[in-house]
């Protein structure tokens, strides 16, 4: 069974001295050895590198306190989450799966061979709790595949203990700044071997001129945001599915507004496939608001209106349907079809099918095209003010609210070509999508509080408190139509005037 370990640490260059003495920094009370340690890694890629691409190292590491598999994520400069698994021949199931989204049908082949030879501290406060562990690591790296190649250096790594303060680590650079000791150029000891050993360096994308550069660039931005999201939401990390299925909706927006710039006779079987994603992601992300609207208010009510268990009716139902949704994701994440939306936006992206309109500026194209979702977005939004309050409505309320988040997705791909005048539209487009939002989840949490209700009826229990719950949600749903009346004529001068 795979853990998880937040790792924070730096790395510098050793100085011709090695470890200068760090006692007296902040509460080092003393510095103690704790001798040397012999380790023995072998970092796993695909041939391509496609995990150091995204600066993630995978390897099966001997010797030390930890042997066994670590696969580490980025978090921040200096931080990153370290996924540990026993020690076994063969890359662990649960480990593979947090790199289905890059690795896909390709090999995880052994890559790099590092051996280091680690001289190992303790950092320690006057009553001996561990503030770091400071060691030296003399590293002798040996590329596994291609050409071939031999790499040796040494260098200085303080890691946080854990739970420490992360400003500790500033407080000891200082000190070995001041000893002459400077922070390593690379930011682990994979990407210097790769970099020593004739490893692949990533292309740069150039900088947007065209249309077609602006569409695509976008594009390819919600498309690495996919495959780096995929782990996360495995491992069902907060806010993870929401940010999945924003990029799933981003990108098949992107598809559906520009289609003077990409040829839809190609881009609409992969936006059916984007759409399908979304969905799915969305069987959990709208469990997971649900859940969290119906808990805040069952809290806020008085105790004298919460009658029967309502409050744990609720706790079961959101445990139970979210245990339900993840397993039913985490599949999804591993299904053949995904993998092959995966392939396909790959494939589109190295070889996008682009129309004339593709090779022109950017400014009118762009434009035109945003403006066309506007005045779709006006229509919608009228037709629904003008009906009367009732499912009619509040589904044509949602039919706006899926028409605004188009036109702001639009308006973002659009920003860096127009500058301004997209801003403008879409912050406008976020407000009005926020509070379009606000309806929306009030008429699911309806929905919702009815069928529990009906479930506690059957159980013989008293209804009263989903019932003062549901005229809340309707006074909330009222409220934002009548606010939605006195703003839309604003936000939809301003859509027009500035797209």
């Amino acid at each position: 069974m795979a853990d998880t370990k937040r790792e924070i640490e730096r790395k510098y260059e050793s100085g011709d001295n090695g470890l200068p003495d760090l006692t007296g920094v902040d509460a080092v009370a003393d510095v103690l050895d704790q001798g040397l340690a012999e380790l023995d890694a072998t970092y796993y890629d695909t041939a391509d590198e496609r995990l150091a691409a995204g600066s993630l190292t995978l390897r099966r590491r001997t010797g030390g306190g930890d042997a066994g598999w670590h696969l580490k994520f980025p978090v921040a400069p200096g931080v990153r989450d370290e996924i540990r698994a026993p020690l076994s021949d063969t890359v662990p199931h649960e480990i593979a799966a947090l790199v289905r989204s890059r690795v896909r049908d390709a090999e995880l082949i052994p890559l790099v061979r590092l051996r280091s030879a680690r001289d190992v501290r303790h950092l320690v406060d006057a009553d001996g709790r561990l503030l770091a562990e400071a060691s030296v690591d003399t590293v002798t790296a040996e590329r596994l595949t291609g050409p071939g190649g031999t790499a040796q250096w040494t260098e200085i790594e303080i890691e946080l203990a854990d739970d420490g303060d992360p400003a500790f680590l500033d407080r000891v650079e200082e000190r070995l700044r001041k000893a002459g000791v400077r922070p390593s150029s690379s930011p682990s000891k994979l990407a210097r071997a790769l970099e020593q050993t004739g490893g692949r360096r990533p292309a740069r994308q150039p900088k947007p001129v065209t249309a077609g550069d602006h569409v695509l660039a976008y594009l390819r931005t919600q498309r690495d945001e996919l495959v780096t999201l995929d782990p996360a939401v495995r491992r069902d990390l907060p806010d993870s599915v929401h940010r999945m299925r924003v990029a799933t909706r981003r990108a098949r927006s992107t598809l559906r507004t520009f289609r003077s710039v990409l040829d839809r006779t190609v881009t609409d079987p992969l936006a059916t496939e984007l759409k399908w994603l979304a969905g799915e992601l969305g069987l959990d992300r709208d469990q997971e608001v649900l859940a969290d609207r119906l808990s805040t208010a069952l809290t806020a009510l008085p105790p004298g209106l919460v009658t029967g268990p309502a409050a744990e009716r609720l706790a079961a139902w959101s445990s139970a349907r979210h245990d339900s949704a993840h397993a039913h994701l985490a599949a999804i994440l591993d299904s053949h079809r995904y993998l092959t939306l995966l392939d396909t936006l790959d494939a589109l992206l190295a070889d996008p099918p682009l129309r004339k309109a593709a090779g022109r500026k950017p400014g009118k194209v762009l434009a035109k095209a945003v403006r066309k979702d506007v005045k779709r977005l006006t229509g919608l939004v009228e037709h629904a003010l003008h009906l009367p309050p009732g499912e009619d409505r509040d589904h044509a309320l949602h039919e706006a609210r899926k028409k605004a988040k188009r036109t702001r997705y639009a308006a973002e791909a659009a920003t860096p070509a127009l500058g301004d005048p997209a801003r403008a539209l879409t912050k406008s487009m976020k407000s009005l999508t926020t509070l379009l939002g606000e309806h929306q989840d009030s008429v699911m949490a309806r929905q919702t509080l009815r069928e529990l209700a009906a479930v506690a009826h059957a159980a013989g229990e008293s209804t009263f408190t989903y019932g003062v719950l549901y005229g809340r949600e309707e006074q909330r749903a009222s409220a934002a139509e009548a606010e939605l009346k006195g703003r839309w004529e604003r936000i939809g001068s301003e859509a027009s005037l500035r797209a």
